[in-house]
């Protein structure tokens, strides 16, 4: 029987396959039972009240989504006391996905929210900082150390990190979160991206750009999720495309220690117990007793190898 279990930072998941932030609805607990989750990643809220962006939020693009949601928001006393007791009534694990507009009000939103039920909070750092004109948290390495700082002074639950995958060097601003005090990270959230209705001329969301999710940005994401692995001792998780076990163990082999499932919940609602089986099939199947010893271990290609490669 395989061990599915998984270590992040103090945590014991059952399994390394959980619902990214935003993409997890209370409807899905009709679909199926979400104590099979290792763990489930709430929406993110805000501490103020949010309506989001205009509609249209959404476009379908080919292998790929298009989403300029805004993150609507009821606020932090909403979250305690109706979405944390809703599901408390499952096993797994709630990690509470939070954002803000300034690193005081982080710290501040992390202790309204250290509730009895929360296991941990996930720091979206993709989100405008109002105080460096606009420019995401998570795009600069000194305000995203400074956001876990924050949050850390603020609470005793474990700090993720979900990084912004739209920086230049991924494994700097990896290491600035684990130097604050996150005790894991999430790499990546979504890609910015835009399209254009070439009848209509306008663009295909209201906001003119949003975040592009799905298949066609998993092989970037993916190295992205190597490189800050590389460049980290504390655990991280895989996001993005994935919609597979075969995704998910990518991601894993690359040094992943769990991962997180988004859009494809939207396709196939059942889509996280089929990889969680199929994860378990895929250990069986290689005779891998424990899917923790999985983890980044990649097979690199050596010299020897590419000589032979290169003489077929």
């Amino acid at each position: 029987m395989v061990d599915l279990s998984v270590r992040i930072g103090d945590l014991t998941l059952a399994n390394p396959v959980m619902s990214a932030s935003g993409t997890l609805s209370e409807g899905l607990g009709d679909v199926f039972d979400l104590s099979l989750l290792g763990a489930i990643v709430t929406k993110t809220i805000t501490d103020d009240l949010r309506e989001g962006n205009p509609p249209p939020r959404v476009a379908e693009l080919r292998n790929a989504t298009l989403f300029s949601i805004g993150i609507p928001s009821k606020g932090a006393a909403y979250f305690r006391e109706n979405t944390v007791p809703f599901y408390q009534r499952y096993n797994a694990p709630i990690v509470a996905s939070v954002s803000a507009n300034t690193i005081e009000e982080f710290g501040a939103l992390a202790a309204k929210i250290s509730v009895p039920g929360v296991a941990a909070i996930e720091a979206n750092v993709s989100c405008p900082n109002l105080k460096a004109d606009g420019m995401a948290f998570g795009m600069d390495a000194q305000a995203t150390r400074e956001v876990v700082q924050s949050m850390t002074a603020a609470t005793r639950l474990p700090i993720w990190v979900k990084l912004s995958p739209n920086v230049g060097n991924i494994a700097a601003i990896a290491r600035a979160a684990e130097e604050g005090g996150a005790s894991a990270l999430v790499v990546a959230n979504a890609l910015l991206a835009m399209a254009i209705d070439i009848e209509t001329r306008r663009p295909k969301v209201a906001n003119l750009m949003g975040g592009i999710t799905g298949p066609a940005v998993k092989p970037v994401l993916l190295r992205m999720a190597y490189q800050a692995a590389q460049a980290v001792q504390i655990p991280v998780i895989g996001c993005g495309g994935i919609s597979s076990a075969e995704d998910a163990i990518e991601y894993m082999l690359a040094g992943a220690s769990a991962v997180q499932v988004g859009t494809a919940s939207f396709v196939s609602p059942n889509i996280m117990p089929r990889i969680i089986k199929g994860i378990e099939a895929y250990c069986e199947r290689h005779g891998v007793s424990r899917i923790a010893d999985l983890t980044g271990t990649m097979r690199k290609f050596d010299a020897e190898a590419l000589a032979m490669r290169g003489s077929l």
